[in-house]
């Protein structure tokens, strides 16, 4: 019987095996993202070129330009309702032609797996300086488990309905000390959604990676901490789940018999 596995590789990039169909969550490759850095884990190494990449939103940190092209093959680009456009411009015409764009509820097959959208709770702008907008989408992929990857998002009502899941990928904290909570979560109302999509496992996921250029003694709590601080508010939020806090390129692999 397949297995599935999730091999987290910084930030909000994920490697999803699952049912022999690869997906890549924004994807980060590189050590430096404008006035960001890695300054913890490895740079990431693909094991090869993905089925599908997941793109969440167009937030530079998630939609990163440079990394998408450094990505191997030639993989389905699954975006936002709206952002085919900004990747034509960003990557060019043949990227374009491979993207799927889904609005939340709508869904895409690849392989054995199927894809689809979810809302999220989050600015689905490029950033201040850009005109460009799609709103942020979740999604849930569903093969031999059932698994979200929660993009960027805050709280919302809906989150009751995504499951019951076998594997949330929640995204915990962030990439520096001043970021704002609307759209975020921290590590409690992080266990506050695992509570409401009733996941047998989560990841944490978006925090412990990037952190400003110059600044990476300051706060440090706030980009060490989010992970173990999760795992420890979901023992009494939600304590049917097993948190699993990976470290940078760490393999968590889910036996559906089990």
């Amino acid at each position: 019987m397949s297995t599935t596995a999730v091999t987290w590789w910084g930030h909000s990039t994920v490697w999803l095996s699952d049912s022999g169909v690869t997906l890549l969550t924004d994807p980060v490759l590189t050590d430096r993202l404008a006035h960001l850095r890695r300054i913890a884990g490895p740079s990431p190494r693909l094991p090869g070129p993905p089925d599908a990449v997941l793109l969440s939103h167009l937030h530079a940190d998630h939609f990163h330009v440079a990394s998408l092209r450094a990505v191997p093959g030639k993989p389905l680009l699954i975006v936002p309702k709206g952002a085919a456009a900004f990747t034509a411009k960003a990557l060019g015409p043949e990227a374009a032609r491979r993207c799927v764009e889904l609005a939340p509820g709508e869904e895409t097959s690849v392989g054995a797996v199927t894809v689809r959208a979810v809302q999220a709770r989050h600015d689905g702008g490029r950033g201040p300086w850009s005109r460009e907008r799609a709103a942020a989408i979740g999604f849930v992929v569903e093969g031999a488990a059932r698994t979200w990857y929660a993009g960027d998002t805050g709280l919302f009502d809906g989150m009751h309905g995504l499951g019951p899941l076998d594997l949330a990928l929640i995204p915990v904290g962030g990439w520096g000390p001043t970021l704002g909570a609307h759209g975020h979560l921290d590590a409690r109302a992080a266990a506050e959604a695992l509570r409401r999509v009733k996941a047998s496992w989560a990841v944490p996921v978006h925090y412990g990676t990037l952190w400003p250029m110059g600044m990476g003694t300051i706060r440090r709590h706030m980009f060490d901490g989010p992970g173990e601080q999760f795992a420890e508010h979901a023992l009494h939020t939600a304590p049917d789940t097993r948190v699993r806090v990976l470290r940078h390129a760490e393999t968590l692999t889910l036996d559906p018999t089990t």
